[in-house]
């Protein structure tokens, strides 16, 4: 049964007449008709009879309408709970994150959550380190590693994409990169090998090292403005750098490198209404990213002078 019919079905009940009741509903007399007999259908009784006064219920519409009732009564005070909790959520979450996915993404989606949230405070720990939950840093933690163990709710967040960038300055006055075996004669732009947090950052690994590192640094966003500068080839992701128009994607139909975000936080923080409100925040804006975080083909082609396949 479609209980949504029960709203169509309580409105004829009080106003008697089908154009009363779809002009409470807003639609068509025709709408409230339909919706009434595909209840009646459903339920295998005739609710009501026509008559000169317009509709009355019959024995078996009187016998549904406490239970109709009761039913809407019931939504009317989960939206008000809802109504209530949107109010008067308060009190602070803090949520640590990678750096790229905290800066670009997160801080601006963060602000429509402040703004249905007013009363809430958010503390973005946007860091080119890994955030531990063990030492109570953050509520939730999104981070590159699944944990193996710990007391804590974990999900998949989302699977995202880096690819290859640098800038047409720098495509224009080095070789050509037509192959991954051109990539080594290169400078690259990378992270610090001993002072890397995660496994999850070793690119180089998967693609054979170049024979010139030539900047390296711990922060993903410094080196995508390195890399944009003319330092030389970077590995970045695909939602912070492909919409940086000073840089060019290289061999974008044949590297690409897949990581994933996981989302976790303590079991014991899963009740409470402000935790619950920013996770499922979370995740909903994880969904609605997925364009940006797993890559699409760029419509829009570099300069004139690119030697390199687009993303």
């Amino acid at each position: 049964m479609d209980w949504d019919n029960l709203r169509f079905f309580l409105e004829l009940s009080r106003t008697k007449k089908l154009i009363g009741a779809a002009r409470r509903l807003e639609v068509d007399h025709t709408t409230v008709s339909r919706r009434i007999q595909a209840l009646e259908k459903s339920l295998g009784a005739q609710l009501f009879v026509r008559g000169t006064a317009g509709y009355s219920l019959t024995e078996e519409g009187r016998n549904l309408l406490p239970q109709a009732e009761a039913m809407e009564s019931a939504c009317s005070a989960i939206e008000q709970t809802r109504d209530e909790q949107t109010e008067t959520l308060s009190g602070h979450v803090r949520i640590g994150v990678t750096e790229g996915y905290g800066s670009v993404m997160l801080a601006p989606q963060l602000a429509e959550f402040t703004r249905r949230y007013p009363n809430l405070g958010i503390d973005l720990l946007a860091v080119p380190r890994t955030v531990h939950l063990s030492r109570r840093e953050a509520d939730i933690v999104i981070t590159l590693e699944r944990p193996e163990r710990g007391p804590y709710i974990i999900t998949k967040l989302s699977d995202y994409v880096l690819k290859l960038y640098a800038s047409p300055d720098y495509l224009q006055h080095h070789a050509p990169i037509r192959t991954k075996e051109d990539l080594r004669a290169h400078s690259f732009v990378s992270y610090i090998d001993d002072l890397l947090y995660s496994k999850e950052l070793m690119y180089l690994d998967e693609i054979g090292k170049p024979l010139n590192i030539a900047l390296r640094s711990t922060s993903i966003l410094a080196q995508q403005q390195a890399a944009a500068a003319g330092a030389g080839v970077a590995i970045l992701p695909y939602f912070s750098a492909d919409s940086d128009a000073r840089l060019q994607c290289i061999l974008g139909d044949q590297i690409k490198f897949t990581r994933t975000f996981w989302m976790l936080m303590p079991i014991e923080l899963k009740d409470i209404a402000r935790m619950k409100a920013a996770w499922n925040f979370l995740r909903e804006k994880a969904e609605a990213s997925q364009a940006s975080l797993l890559g699409a083909t760029r419509l829009d082609l570099p300069l004139s002078t690119r030697t390199t396949a687009p993303c």
